[in-house]
């Protein structure tokens, strides 16, 4: 079984930053893509960032240039390091791994910006 903790929320002002982190634990072997999800009150579930094992990235035009995703595989981490926040970026962020071809969500982890 594979356990992910999610850590780094909370409040900021617009404009202000946050760096959220995702770590996997457990039986794993391989770990391919690591991503971030985020869901806002009455809306869907959405994509915020991408990274996969080769290290290429993907991000949802609204974070393009102010979020940067990154990983550190020695440490089966994910990190998401968010700057000039905004109110519209207000949800709970989750975080999405693939280990050994099988898909694990983190508990979610609230990010509120204050206008």
């Amino acid at each position: 079984q594979v356990q992910l903790v999610e850590s780094g929320g909370g409040l900021v002002q617009a404009g202000g930053s946050l760096r959220l982190s995702c770590g996997a634990s457990g039986s794993i072997f391989s770990i391919n893509a690591m991503g971030w999800y985020r869901q806002a009150p009455g809306k869907q579930r959405e994509l915020v960032a991408v990274i996969r094992s080769g290290g290429s990235t993907n991000y949802a035009d609204s974070v393009k240039g102010r979020f940067t995703i990154s990983r550190d595989n020695a440490k089966n981490t994910v990190y998401l390091q968010m700057n000039s926040l905004k109110p519209e970026d207000t949800a709970v962020y989750y975080c999405r791994v693939v280990v050994d071809s099988r898909l694990y969500w983190g508990q979610g982890t609230q990010v509120t910006v204050s206008s």
